[in-house]
């Protein structure tokens, strides 16, 4: 068998072919002294650091609209050390809600007990002990409980009553953060996935009435999303899954959600995430982001550049 001839081929110029990079799209060199804006302006326009510019952009615009922006969050997001971070949003008024798994209350709350959290997984289970603290599983079982009663969502409740303990970190609390900012916040419990479920106070019926509450109300803040930005913040199962829900609902119940922006920033990316929070719900409008890095780096680099984006807006306005 003879190999085939390439006498025939057909080329054409390299200048009518479309390119997918262009040097108009190259990085610029870094100044010393620049601003994080500046810094920001000189990354290429091209795949995450493109998607990076966007997110900073599309914030802005919904902080200064006052349209929602909401924070969806794994448990991570606390470990990894951006409480601060996000109080600090939420105080400037730019995060308008935020949504958590019911592993992001056990972190949240021992952050305000004792300033510490995340046990040894490895030591405590190999004696039975993982998950076993008293303290933990005693107030936020008998928190959900008392909320339970007087009708409260799980994240609200939790909130209250970091607020009204005598805790000394409670200043890093998010939940009391936003119960104190009145900011909504809704708790998605997987039963079964959390500590305080094998803990002799639980209350299964109390947490199934607040978390539902809590989706209910979350669904509340999806129906106003739109021309603002939800950001899928480290959760890789349960958050994407309930914002699917929670938009098709709203979406059969008439409300207008279609022109916003939706972002996963997590270090790696999970099924879930880029298909139930980047691509399904953008389809018909909108854009989907993906921001793939460390949360502890990326996040607190999103919030420097948005913040730094609008005090220069608000001083050229003055």
């Amino acid at each position: 068998m003879q190999p085939i001839s390439l006498k025939n081929i057909k080329t054409y110029p390299l200048s009518e072919r479309i390119s997918k990079v262009s040097i108009r799209n190259f990085a610029l060199r870094c100044k010393p002294g620049s601003t994080i804006n500046q810094w920001l302006e000189g990354i290429p326009d091209i795949l995450g650091a493109d998607d990076l510019k966007k997110l900073v952009n599309r914030l802005a615009i919904a902080a200064r609209d006052k349209r929602p922006v909401i924070i969806a969050m794994g448990a991570h997001t606390i470990k990894t050390g951006l409480s601060p971070i996000l109080l600090d949003l939420m105080e400037r008024g730019i995060i308008t809600g935020l949504a958590m798994n019911g592993a992001g209350i056990i972190h949240d709350t021992e952050i305000a007990m004792i300033g510490a959290t995340s046990e040894e997984v490895e030591t405590e289970l190999f004696e039975g002990k993982f998950g076993m603290a008293r303290e933990t599983g005693e107030f936020l079982n008998n928190a959900i409980k008392e909320g339970a009663k007087k009708g409260d969502g799980l994240g609200y409740s939790v909130g209250k009553s970091i607020l009204s303990s005598s805790f000394p970190y409670t200043k890093y609390s998010l939940l009391a953060g936003a119960a104190r900012m009145n900011i909504p916040i809704t708790v998605h419990v997987a039963i079964g996935t959390d500590i305080i479920h094998f803990h002799p106070n639980i209350d299964g019926s109390a947490i199934g009435k607040t978390s539902h509450l809590d989706f209910l109300i979350f669904a509340k803040m999806i129906s106003k999303l739109e021309g603002g930005v939800y950001i899928n913040l480290g959760s890789a199962v349960i958050l994407p899954e309930v914002f699917l829900k929670a938009l098709t609902l709203v979406r059969n119940l008439g409300f207008n959600v279609k022109e916003f922006t939706s972002a996963d920033m997590d270090f790696i990316r999970h099924y879930r995430p880029l298909t139930n929070v980047v691509k399904r719900p953008t389809l018909d409008g909108g854009e989907g982001l993906s921001l793939t890095g460390h949360n502890e780096i990326m996040f607190p680099l999103l919030a420097a550049a948005l913040i730094e984006k609008l005090e220069m807006g608000s001083k050229k306005q003055q």
